[in-house]
């Protein structure tokens, strides 16, 4: 899968993934849409997004943990 809104460089942000080169790390997104709030709401926020780069930032998050050994407490 091919994600084109998403960057990594070790330059910015420590090199964690932020979407299209913004400071925007694709973790504050996804922690934003676990909150509650909508896509609009992040939009408004910050108008520098657009609805793929919400979306993307899912994609890239739920393919991030795809196949990965995640240590719950049972």
């Amino acid at each position: 899968m091919a994600f084109t809104r998403i960057t990594v460089s070790p330059d910015q942000m420590g090199g964690v993934a932020c979407i299209r080169n913004l400071r925007i790390p694709v973790s504050v997104i996804v922690s934003l849409i676990a909150e509650g709030f909508t896509e609009e709401q992040i939009l408004e926020d910050y108008p520098d997004l657009e609805l793929e780069d919400i979306r993307e930032a899912l994609r890239f998050a739920a393919e991030s943990v795809r196949e990965r050994q995640i240590p719950l407490v049972v």
